[in-house]
């Protein structure tokens, strides 16, 4: 299937020279969504992974679903202030600035096999803050998968270390 066909280019979004690529039509089309989770699955399956983890907001669109379909739980890497129960958190650079990711101090059993799932790879730095995270617990991340992968912004370059898998790529 050429997902490529269900994702809409939104020029200036953001902001100007942006070239925004908004998901939402390949959501709104079942077959589309239907085939994107199987083959996410599929990837994490053959990783071996026994739990998915998905950074907000995002993560959590294509991460529950796989792990639905896998019979794993999926755990979510949130904003501060989010989670409800003790939590640790990581912080990172930003363009301008930096951001921190938690999650539940108990999510992750050690040795754990992982599979962080993700919308969008860009410069990676949301997907390593969660490989931290996961890593901190004593997790191991076995794989990270995206429907799409900005190849120009070299995120994979940052996460080397890690198998990456991707849908689709720009």
């Amino acid at each position: 299937m050429q997902l490529e066909k269900f994702i809409a280019d939104v020029p200036d979004f953001p902001k100007k020279g942006i070239l925004f690529k908004d998901i939402t039509p390949l959501m709104q089309n079942g077959e589309a969504l239907k085939y994107t989770m199987e083959k996410l699955s599929e990837y994490a399956k053959e990783k071996g992974a026994t739990l998915v983890v998905g950074p907000e907001a995002r993560g959590f669109l294509f991460g529950t679903p796989v792990a639905a379909l896998m019979g794993v739980g999926f755990v979510p890497v949130r904003k501060p202030d989010k989670l409800p129960r003790e939590a640790i958190e990581y912080e990172y650079d930003l363009e301008y600035g930096s951001s921190k990711l938690c999650i539940h101090k108990d999510a992750i059993e050690k040795g754990e096999k992982v599979v962080i799932i993700d919308d969008l790879l860009a410069t990676g730095g949301t997907v390593e803050a969660s490989i931290k995270l996961v890593e901190q617990l004593g997790g191991i991340v076995v794989g990270c998968a995206f429907l799409i992968e900005l190849g120009f912004l070299k995120g994979r370059d940052r996460l080397k270390n890690y198998d990456i898998y991707s849908l689709i790529q720009y």
